[in-house]
């Protein structure tokens, strides 16, 4: 895994600000990916199985971690938050928005669990052939951290076809503007779990943004979804 600290923040930050989302080239190795993937079968790392067909979120199942996580999930969920928490304060005081976060994400781990929300929340989904995910936002309670992201643990046009990472932005006063991301096997896409910070000509106001999967033509595509606040 190439080390968080050594990332180029500011041109993270630079792009989360303009688009709402930053595209991190080769975080982890095939390996790592391969690794991550496998996880999928042991059953006794999850706390619950969601089928999305059943709850018409889309088709396809993803698993949610249990506490503890494996320790490499755990790693990059702990170094991946602080440099995030940093902007996640910036985005709050453009907005002016009475939100300040802690900068370790223990802290913030135990301002979930004070607001009754102690259910990890990393998780790694599945799709088959026909398989998708309708736009959404992790949300999960009223504590919610404003970055998430998303690993490829597969490769498209090897072990998949199709499966497009899709973000729409609602822009206002006019229709919603979608964006579409293909990462390869081992990339990272940092986005924003519910809006992000437009500068209008009154100051800035909120951009919402949901995220969804296009459908897989052929083969099967493995993430891995790292949310950093816990569910209730």
């Amino acid at each position: 895994m190439v080390a968080i600290e050594s990332l180029n923040w500011y041109k993270i930050q630079e792009s989360l600000d303009e688009k709402g989302y930053a595209h991190i080239p080769a975080l982890l190795s095939i390996e790592e990916c391969n690794k991550l993937a496998a996880y999928y079968t042991q059953e006794n790392l999850y706390r619950s199985v969601i089928n999305m067909q059943r709850y018409r979120f889309g088709k396809g199942e993803y698993k949610y971690f249990r506490y503890p996580l494996p320790s490499g999930i755990q790693k990059l969920r702990e170094t991946i938050y602080s440099p995030l928490a940093v902007i996640a304060n910036e985005w709050m005081n453009k907005l002016s928005l009475d939100i300040q976060f802690p900068l370790t994400h223990q802290q913030l781990i135990a301002h979930c669990h004070r607001a009754g929300q102690l259910r990890p929340t990393p998780l790694i989904l599945r799709y088959e052939s026909g398989g998708f995910n309708t736009l959404h936002q992790d949300l999960y309670g009223d504590v919610y951290f404003p970055f998430q992201v998303v690993f490829a643990l597969s490769q498209q046009g090897t072990d998949y076809e199709g499966g497009e990472l899709v973000f729409t932005e609602q822009i206002p006063r006019a229709q919603s503007k979608a964006m579409i991301m293909r990462p390869n096997q081992g990339d990272a896409i940092i986005f924003t779990t519910n809006f992000r910070p437009v500068k209008g000509t009154r100051g800035y106001y909120r951009a919402a943004m949901k995220h969804g999967v296009s459908e897989v033509k052929s083969g099967i595509r493995h993430a891995l979804g790292i949310i950093f606040h816990d569910a209730t």
